[in-house]
């Protein structure tokens, strides 16, 4: 295989398996495998009349067998479970920057987490990727009556709770703005003006982190957490903010005071307002970003 071919290939490939599964790492193994499952079938003599087809089918599987493998452990999961998150400056990889859109929101990723493996398999195909129904049985191995079943099911469930974006690009990035500003001057009513009443904030630990242990509801709870967490940080030594687009969305990078990356937020704007906040501090989740420093160990230490 040509690194032309690779890098052409790539992209679609981890843009399917990191939607299926929520993480990177997994998502880049995913990959790994379904390249080196392609090399093996060329050695052996197979035609390949379309290497992308055949990627994605093998990687769809694969994605849909690790994605049956992961319920148990999502369910003794300590705390809310958050994907890992891409930002869109990580590196100079096509691959983690593939097609980012509302369909790579944390939110949205969170909400697929509702779904059957089955289903969130049958509906991304369809829905995202645009697989007729006969592949997506055969994918799935089901009928193609049953793979119909599985995508309209999952598309009522999905639209019902489906996430609310701001249309324009602008206007997000300039409420992004103030917020984190109202965040970083510890204005609490400011930051209260920018939330909408019914704001969710879920931030995920993995046990491994200080994250509050459930989601937290409400325009109020929600503006006195975030600067608590402000002012614990300013005490330690401070943290400094680099505005990033996350999973297609406004969102920052947080690093503590020698530059170690402690935690990766974005937010879901809509009508105006803060519709949702999502804020990942476990360390394994943020280590493809790069340096990963100890958030439980800074706020122990002496203000």
């Amino acid at each position: 295989m040509t690194e032309e071919e690779f890098d052409e290939l790539r992209p679609s490939a981890f843009a399917i398996a990191y939607r299926m599964l929520g993480s990177v790492s997994e998502a880049e193994d995913v990959v790994q495998e379904g390249f080196l499952r392609l090399h093996r079938a060329r050695e052996g003599g197979r035609r390949i009349e379309s290497p992308r087809a055949y990627l994605s089918t093998v990687v769809s599987r694969l994605s849909l067998d690790q994605l049956r493998s992961a319920q148990a452990r999502r369910e003794v999961y300590v705390g809310e479970w958050l994907p890992e998150p891409l930002v869109a400056s990580a590196d100079d990889d096509p691959a983690r920057k593939a097609e980012v859109a509302d369909s790579l929101s944390l939110a949205f990723l969170v909400l697929l987490e509702s779904l059957s493996p089955e289903q969130r398999a049958a509906f991304l195909l369809r829905g995202v990727f645009d697989e007729p129904y006969d592949r997506i049985a055969e994918i799935v191995g089901t009928s193609e009556q049953n793979a119909r079943q599985l995508v309209a099911r999952a598309r009522r469930h999905v639209e019902e709770r489906r996430p609310r974006f701001e249309a324009s690009r602008e206007q997000r990035e300039e409420l992004a703005t103030r917020f984190f500003a109202a965040v970083d001057e510890g204005d609490l009513q400011g930051l209260e003006e920018l939330l909408a009443h019914d704001v969710v904030f879920r931030g995920d630990g993995g046990g491994k982190a200080p994250a509050a242990a459930h989601a937290v509801h409400g325009r109020a709870r929600v503006a006195r957490l975030l600067i608590a967490g402000q002012h614990a940080l300013a005490r330690v030594g401070g943290f400094t903010t680099r505005r990033e687009e996350v999973n297609g969305q406004p969102g920052a990078l947080f690093f503590d005071h020698e530059g170690r990356l402690i935690s990766v937020a974005s937010l879901d704007i809509a009508e105006g307002q803060v519709q949702g906040i999502s804020a990942i501090v476990n360390p394994d989740k943020l280590r493809h970003l790069g340096p990963v420093g100890d958030l439980r160990a800074l706020l122990r230490e002496p203000g």
